[in-house]
């Protein structure tokens, strides 16, 4: 059974940083995406980043590119999101997501099977 578990999430003035995570277990397959979306009231979920494990490939969305990075640390089951120079508009609940396939360049499409539950990032002065 896989679980994914989001934590880092806050309240960060314009222009902060900020750095979320995502624990993932049950991950049994050889090959995996994890992927960051998120999700603003009114809005609809929104992908932000993904990385592919068979292709070693990352994805970013126009609004994350320059300022947000993925990462993962195999070795702890963890993957990351590091967002810096942070917008009010980037204000959303986040959450991580996976599946468990091999692909090329990963998709910020909302299809994956597994979520987590979902962090809330504020950004306001």
């Amino acid at each position: 059974q896989v679980q994914l578990v989001e934590s880092g999430g806050g309240l960060v003035q314009p222009g902060g940083s900020l750095t979320l995570s995502c624990a993932a277990s049950g991950f049994t397959a050889e090959y995996y995406v994890i992927a960051w979306f998120r999700q603003a009231p009114g809005k609809e979920r929104e992908g932000v980043s993904c990385f592919s494990s068979s292709s070693g490939r990352t994805n970013y969305a126009d609004s994350a590119k320059g300022r947000f990075t993925i990462s993962r640390d195999n070795a702890k089951n963890m993957a990351y999101l590091q967002m810096n120079n942070l917008k009010p508009e980037d204000s959303a609940v986040y959450y991580c997501a996976a599946d468990l396939v091999p692909a090329g360049l990963c998709v910020l499409s909302p299809t994956y099977d597994y979520w987590g539950q979902g962090t809330q990032v504020t950004v306001s002065s």
